[in-house]
């Protein structure tokens, strides 16, 4: 089969491999029918962070049909259509003991601690799927995981009723975070992203307004300002704790490179809150219950829809900031 895969920083490689083998206990074999590019996946590969066995195909936002099942697995069936969890607990730690599986003391993702969805077939833990409507679009249905990321966010940001929200950085996390606040929490929503184009779409799509990351502009609101700052990038978290008024919140989403050099008396004389955001809790079956009613939303993010063999070309354009849309997904057939 073809598939994706990362052999070390800054080496991706579109190969014939051999299918995956004969399934595990608990495991089920998935025709993968789309799968996500996620931030995540570029920063392992220009960085090579997270990279624990090599080569492995690359690929954690995935959707597919089950087409074979081993005898143990119960709940499912061959045909079936389902997403994955791209969370690959331990299930004895404390942390995943507690039902907080994202903070698992050997926390690894789907495409790093296994064979990810950049493939025409994966095996995964049937404890890791969840079912999806058959008649869901398949790119949409791939956004469940990116989605469940972007309500995880919104949940720790825990703006108030009214607030003011800013949403910095428009790349998928970002842009579905705005989608998930503009249906539901009905204060003043801004938008900041220096894509022109994206900040433009997912204004449009979610009712915000666009604002310059300025002082000026978001330091000086009528109530603390809550935001998420989804963009990975350590300028522009540094630009934002300098713009923040007094008793803002800032919630913490993006994958950084680097460090910030930052003064933390402005976080104590302004008290200006700063929350990690790691993955997703308990949300994504709350995820693949909306991607029906917002089925049109989600595809109207879509950038676009390319093969496997167009994957690295689409990692070195992402790379350089010239995706119109959010999200690029990866059809694998």
């Amino acid at each position: 089969m073809k598939a994706v895969r990362l052999y070390k920083a800054g080496d991706l490689r579109v190969e014939e491999v051999a299918a995956p083998g004969d399934l595990l206990a608990g495991w089920v074999r998935l025709t993968v029918t789309a799968a996500g590019i996620c931030g995540s996946d570029l920063h392992n590969y220009r960085t090579g962070q997270w990279i624990t066995r090599a080569p492995s195909i690359a690929g954690h936002e995935l959707t597919g049909i089950v087409s074979a099942i081993h005898p143990s697995v119960e709940g499912f069936k061959v045909g079936d259509h389902v997403v994955a969890d791209s969370r690959f607990w331990c299930g004895a730690c404390a942390a995943c003991r507690a039902g907080r599986q994202q903070l698992c003391r050997r926390l690894g993702f789907v495409g790093e601690a296994c064979d990810g969805g950049f493939a025409e077939e994966i095996v995964l833990p049937a404890r890791l799927l969840l079912p999806v409507a058959a008649g869901i679009d398949p790119a949409v249905a791939a956004m469940a995981e990116p989605l469940a990321v972007a309500l995880h966010a919104v949940s720790r940001l825990s703006a108030r009723p009214g607030q003011p929200v800013l949403v910095v950085g428009c790349g998928p996390i970002g842009g579905l975070a705005a989608l998930v606040l503009g249906k539901r929490h009905g204060g003043p929503l801004f938008i900041a992203d220096r894509n022109a184009n994206r900040a433009g779409l997912v204004a449009e799509v979610t009712g915000g307004r666009v604002v310059a990351l300025d002082s000026a502009v978001i330091g000086d609101t009528d109530a603390p300002l809550a935001a998420i700052e989804a963009t990975g990038n350590v300028a522009a978290l540094g630009q934002l704790v300098g713009a923040m008024g007094a008793g803002g919140t800032i919630a913490l989403v993006g994958i950084y490179h680097g460090s910030l050099p930052l003064d933390p008396n402005l976080l104590v004389e302004r008290e200006i809150a700063l929350i990690g955001c790691h993955a997703f809790a308990d949300e994504l079956s709350e995820a693949v219950a909306l991607l029906g009613p917002l089925a049109g939303d989600l595809a109207r993010l879509v950038d676009r829809q390319i093969t496997l063999d167009e994957v690295p070309a689409a990692y070195d354009r992402l790379i350089a900031g010239e995706a119109r849309g959010l999200k690029t997904i990866v059809r694998p057939s």
